[in-house]
């Protein structure tokens, strides 16, 4: 598979070369390279197994890369970094299963989420300033649970939830954050808003997400890239995507492609 050379005008975030995450003989990721741009929200999609978890593993720390580079703001190569090391970089993630404090309300997770010192009882001891308050108000009225504030995480709606580990993550400022099937479990409505969310997100920051739900990704998105075996098949808008004689075989055939 050749991998066409594109002319951008915007500023990569993050920038795969020839990336391989190999685990005893098998290859989760093979030879992928990838990029996107800063305020743009980017989708990876592809058949199960095709390795789009695993990028997200390798850019965040979670799994090391066998080969390759990872460039994070044209400056940072992300290959034996920690995972607390990239997230000060500035790279977020959440995953799918949301993972909250329930027994603390809603206000209370995104103090918690905010704070440098993460031992829970100083953080349940200290004020808020004025600047973590407003911090807190503003990402409330974001995530649309401004009415919740006080309610405990764990009475929430499952896409509340999800709205609130979202919003827990973007307390850190990141300026990628990466997103694993965020509306799995979702209603139609929830998943409308979790959409509009995203797109005020990324006034923000990156966003690169996985996720298999096509109507969603056609919604929202602004470049999609195509993952097969491990590798990279195709990107562009989703009218490229969906136009691209490979990836009817291989994603919506689910039919073999010669390399």
């Amino acid at each position: 598979m050749s991998q066409a050379t594109v002319f951008h005008k915007q500023e990569a975030i993050l920038k795969a070369s020839q990336v391989t995450v190999q685990f005893g003989g098998f290859k989760a990721i093979d030879n992928f390279s990838f990029r996107i741009d800063d305020h743009e929200i980017h989708f990876l999609i592809g058949p199960n197994g095709a390795g789009k978890t695993t990028f997200l593993d390798a850019v965040c720390g979670k799994t090391s890369t066998t080969s390759g580079k990872l460039l994070f703001e044209n400056q940072t190569e992300l290959f034996k970094k920690k995972e607390f090391e990239i997230v000060r970089l500035g790279i977020g993630r959440k995953f799918q299963a949301p993972s909250i404090f329930t027994n603390l309300s809603v206000a209370d997770n995104l103090e918690l989420a905010m704070k440098q010192d993460k031992r829970l009882l100083p953080i349940l001891k200290a004020k808020r300033n004025g600047g973590e308050e407003s911090s807190i108000e503003e990402m409330l009225k974001l995530i649309n649970l401004k009415v919740a504030r006080n309610q405990e995480a764990g009475a929430l709606s499952h896409g509340q939830k999800q709205w609130l580990e979202i919003g827990m993550v973007m307390m850190q400022q990141p300026h990628l954050l990466l997103l694993d099937e965020p509306i799995a479990g979702m209603t139609e409505e929830e998943e409308e808003k979790t959409g509009h969310l995203l797109c005020e997100l990324k006034k923000k920051c990156a966003i690169l997400v996985v996720e298999h739900n096509m109507d969603f990704v056609r919604s929202f998105s602004d470049k999609v890239t195509v993952m097969h075996q491990g590798q990279w098949l195709c990107d562009g808008t989703m009218e490229d995507v969906q136009e691209n004689d490979q990836v009817l075989d291989v994603y919506l055939g689910r039919r073999e492609v010669n390399a």
